[in-house]
């Protein structure tokens, strides 16, 4: 059965559109919720034997110390994780024995498992990296794909692949992001340097697949080559297709196990990719392979004026 995928373009336009919009505004709203290792700060990492206490409880007991937003999050079964702005060695030991005070009984032994400070410099480093590896990615792509394209220089230019693809990046970067800002304003998710490791993941799976389908098209227009460009595209994405959606399926399904059945410390990092890697593989198949045909007929009309 052969799908008309380049036929109904104009649908995944309105999906993709619709999506990268509410992450725009998402975006411009809201803004991501930075974590320590973009603003800097302490986290405290403690240890209950016992009965672990609930979130609220706790937040409720260190209010008095006057560390302004206190953000607390479970880590296993029996440990919670602190962050906070920056403290000194002074305060830390007030809030450990606060909450030792307070929590700890001969049944339940409170201990410190880690207390870790990161200062502000450190996170502008990490955004400036995080930018610097974004940019250079992209543009290694597209002077990798248009290297390897080289001897397709009909009807498309080899460099236009690499531009579709790169845009179908962006097209999942941005929804992705966008995704965060909800979180973070409405959930209260903080972003950090595992969500850039996530971001840049997802750009190498999405290109892998974007990829997949324009080197069929490349090979299809070797051999069957007849000017009807959409429908060599369209036949390039059926033959891909099943193997795209299968691939992105093992991934996913590996995903899901590690978001609930793994730490806490990992979830933020796995639903990231949960979700990129499902709009890459969505924009890989229905937006790249899209952006490439309408391209050409656009040169075309460019041509006959």
């Amino acid at each position: 059965m052969k799908f008309q995928i380049i036929k109904n373009r104009k649908y995944y336009y309105l999906v993709s559109g619709a999506l990268f919009l509410v992450s725009i505004l998402s975006i411009i709203a809201w803004g991501l919720k930075p974590g320590l290792d973009f603003t800097g700060g302490s986290m405290l990492e403690v240890n209950f034997s016992g009965n672990r206490p609930q979130i609220t409880d706790v937040q409720e007991t260190v209010k008095p110390l006057n560390l302004g937003e206190v953000i607390v999050q479970s880590s296993g079964n029996d440990s919670l994780i602190l962050k906070f702005k920056t403290v000194t060695e002074d305060q830390h030991q007030q809030i450990l024995g606060t909450i030792t005070s307070k929590y700890g009984t001969a049944d339940n032994i409170v201990k410190e498992n880690r207390f870790d400070s990161v200062g502000p410099v450190i996170g502008k480093e990490l955004q400036n990296k995080a930018w610097l590896a974004i940019i250079l990615a992209s543009l290694c792509i597209i002077l990798y794909i248009a290297y390897s394209f080289r001897k397709v220089s009909k009807p498309v230019a080899s460099w236009k692949y690499g531009v579709a693809g790169v845009i179908a990046l962006a097209h999942d970067i941005i929804i992705v992001v966008g995704l965060f800002a909800i979180l973070g304003h409405f959930m209260k998710i903080e972003v950090d340097g595992l969500f850039i490791t996530a971001l840049l993941t997802i750009m190498g799976f999405s290109v892998h697949d974007t990829i997949l389908v324009f080197d069929r098209t490349r090979e299809n227009i070797g051999k069957f080559y007849s000017g009807k460009f959409d429908e060599i595209v369209n036949d390039s994405v059926n033959q891909t297709l099943v193997r795209s959606i299968n691939t992105s399926l093992t991934v996913l399904l590996v995903l899901a196990c590690l978001y609930f059945l793994g730490g806490d410390s990992t979830k933020n990092f796995t639903l990231a990719l949960l979700f990129g890697i499902t709009v890459g593989t969505y924009s890989s198949i229905f937006v790249a392979s899209c952006l490439i045909v309408d391209w050409n007929n656009w040169d075309k009309r460019l041509k006959r004026k």
